[in-house]
């Protein structure tokens, strides 16, 4: 039989073990999966514009959703800031780009309806679409008039992937 201080001891171990390497192994399934690899602003005619290069998980799951009828939506969020040095930063302006992926099955091409581009586009693979959604040039985010040029500013970007709503002929099923 174990003493009580040899079954704590046994005890701290598994705790550590579990928490300890649950988290890497989550880690390691999301790893990668969704990550914002370059963002930098550039200056045209007093216009800031984001160009920013995304990578978006190409897997198995998702090739599937979109078979399924589902439309993901791929948003990209910004959000400029000027620093203060005694309170929190002053939000100057937070914008969402919101780009749809969908799945056409009778035609078997993937469509992105993109509210930069005057029409929708169509991909024969989902990589291609996948790589045309990744890539945001010259989206316009601030005018040079809304920041003085004395401050510090900071432009935040994130991405994230929603999944939408069934098509309306699958919807009535």
């Amino acid at each position: 039989m174990m003493g009580r201080n040899a079954m704590a001891a046994c005890m701290r171990w598994v705790w550590l073990a579990w928490f300890g390497l649950v988290p890497l192994a989550e880690a390691d399934a999301l790893d990668g999966a969704l990550e914002v690899q370059s963002a930098f602003v550039s200056t045209t005619a007093g216009v800031y514009q984001l160009n920013a290069h995304i990578r978006y998980p190409n897997n198995d799951e998702t090739a599937a959703a979109l078979r399924d009828g589902v439309t993901l939506f791929y948003d990209l969020d910004l959000e400029v800031t000027r620093e203060r040095r005694y309170w929190t930063n002053a939000m100057i302006v937070a914008l969402s780009l919101r780009r749809e992926l969908a799945y056409h099955s009778v035609s078997e091409r993937y469509v992105v309806r993109d509210p930069l581009a005057p029409e929708q586009r169509t991909f024969a693979t989902l990589v291609e679409a996948l790589d045309y959604m990744g890539n945001v040039e010259n989206w316009p985010i601030l005018v040079a008039a809304q920041v003085p040029g004395s401050a510090n500013y900071k432009v935040g970007v994130r991405a994230s992937i929603h999944r939408g709503k069934l098509t309306d002929a699958l919807r009535t099923l």
